[in-house]
């Protein structure tokens, strides 16, 4: 995305009737938002002296957490682009068999790279979700729902780029492919889920009356 736009320009395009931004790239902003209360959490504990056992530990994690929020930006402006391509791809010429080929193969590769930015999301949320585990268990105590709300955050994330991973999917010829590339992530997807249920459920005995 871009994020030189303000948050209204941003829901503004987001709200409009142009195909980009979409939800694709809103799984990737939700990755980027997640990682960002993380890194808050991180700062709420590092310099109290109730956590200095943790300092060191939560200041790695939060180096980490920032290369992950740019990572998801990247992402998330990469989705737009990659949709791009497709629609690009569907306006090529069709007037004989030549350029019916020519545009099939456009789309279905276009396509195939527009199901690979998704996974990616994916990836980043599988591989961010012990270091949110880490802040939920040593972090500032008084954070507790703001750690709460990174993983719900990053677990929207992770389904919403699985929902444009299987959308995609299905719009491909070569359903082989389609298979490969969602048997890739269906692991990971169900692992997300699995543990981003069990740590919600820890803030939320944690915090009710």
């Amino acid at each position: 995305m871009n994020i030189s736009k303000t948050i209204s320009e941003y829901l503004t395009e987001l709200s409009s009737s142009s195909p980009t931004p979409g939800g694709g790239n809103v799984a990737a902003f939700c990755g980027a938002l997640s990682s960002s209360l993380g890194m808050m959490v991180c700062n709420l504990t590092i310099g109290k002296k109730k956590y200095a056992d943790v300092e060191d530990e939560l200041k790695s994690i939060k180096d980490k957490l920032e290369s992950f929020q740019k990572s998801f930006i990247e992402l998330a402006e990469k989705d737009n682009e990659a949709f791009n391509k497709v629609i690009e791809a569907m306006k090529l010429p069709k007037e004989n068999e030549e350029q019916n080929e020519i545009r099939s193969k456009k789309i279905e590769e276009a396509t195939i790279h527009a199901a690979e930015i998704p996974s990616e999301v994916l990836k980043n949320c599988y591989n961010m979700l012990p270091l949110l585990k880490t802040i939920l268990d040593k972090g500032n105590k008084n954070s507790l729902s703001d750690a709460g709300v990174s993983i719900a955050l990053l677990k929207a994330a992770a389904q919403s780029a699985y929902f444009n991973v299987l959308i995609n999917c299905k719009s491909l010829s070569n359903q082989t492919i389609a298979s490969e590339i969602q048997k890739g992530v269906q692991v990971i997807y169900d692992e997300i889920e699995k543990t981003s249920e069990i740590l919600l459920s820890i803030v939320s005995n944690s915090i009710q009356l």
